[in-house]
């Protein structure tokens, strides 16, 4: 009779015989421990495992010897070898920016017309400014220039401040609302003044816009004439080059729902694009001018 209690049991061995039991498919020994019908067997520890834990052992023992390990308060252990990995980052680094100066210096000045007839050049610098594009724009314009809530699309055909390609470089280097002297400045005023029954018919007119169902001769079409076309255009379409924004596109900034504009007449927008002459160079500036130029461009890969 099986008793629950009996140790040899407990260990795996059979009552009967005083032996350990004996897994019948593979022939092991078993540890005695049973886990819901899942018998434990009691096999030797893999000898490949136990070669890599030695051979992982010795390998960590020489890299402490021969390679940087060891921190020693404010520096650390440069090992037999001597290794520097900063000082080398530091050199090809060097030798990077030396390879690049040859052809950016090229755009050191602004004879754009010149610099995109110049298709060699233009082939070798466009992964550079793809490069700078993504480190320093593409968090708030998107990686393709896609724009998105509150920052303007730079792959369409429609520009703030035109798609002159000096205009773009003024724009970079300067910024809009910042503390530059030379910076650009575009702000829409809150309409809070205005009644808010003209405000509420003023946002589903402008919200209406881009699909042009809208009729600029009625009562908020007046409305519209008296308070927004001196920035945005008699129809809406901006192009006047002063940093308003077209209200007939589907790229809008802040995006074009009734509520979404009737919040924007009654508080105003303050966007800011900070300027980069301070972080970038003048190369770098006109080369990332061309750049964003050409995203608007069938061809730029912007559409």
């Amino acid at each position: 009779m099986s008793n629950p209690t009996d140790p040899r049991q407990l260990l795996g061995a059979d009552p009967h015989t005083g032996n350990r039991k004996i897994d019948p498919v593979t022939g092991y020994d078993t540890t005695g421990h049973d886990w819901g019908g899942i018998t434990e067997l009691n096999t030797a520890f893999p000898k490949v495992v136990i070669w890599a834990l030695v051979l992982t052992f010795l390998y960590s023992v020489i890299a402490w010897i021969l390679l940087p390990a060891w921190p020693t308060g404010r520096d650390y252990t440069r090992g037999l070898l001597g290794l520097n990995q900063g000082e080398e980052a530091v050199s090809d680094f060097r030798d990077l920016s030396e390879v690049r100066q040859d052809w950016l210096s090229r755009f050191e000045g602004e004879n754009f017309v010149a610099l995109q007839s110049d298709a060699t050049l233009m082939a070798t610098a466009m992964p550079a400014a793809a490069r700078l594009f993504a480190d320093n724009c593409a968090a708030c314009h998107g990686t393709n220039g896609q724009g998105g809530p509150g920052f303007p699309v730079l792959s369409d055909e429609t520009w703030l401040w035109g798609d002159d390609t000096e205009e773009i470089a003024t724009t970079i280097r300067h910024g809009i609302n910042t503390e530059d002297p030379d910076t650009r400045y575009a702000e829409m005023p809150a309409f809070d003044w205005m009644e808010r029954s003209d405000r509420l018919a003023l946002a589903e007119f402008v919200s209406e816009m881009p699909g042009g169902a809208v009729d600029f001769e009625s009562s908020v079409g007046t409305v519209f004439a008296e308070n927004c076309s001196s920035c945005h255009g008699s129809t809406g379409a901006g192009g006047l080059e002063i940093g308003a924004p077209s209200l007939t596109d589907e790229a809008v900034i802040y995006g074009q729902n009734p509520g979404t504009v009737m919040q924007t007449l009654r508080r105003g927008r303050h966007g800011v694009m900070p300027a980069w002459n301070g972080r970038l160079s003048e190369a770098e500036i006109n080369l990332l001018a061309l750049y964003v130029a050409r995203l608007g461009q069938p061809a730029g890969g912007g559409q």
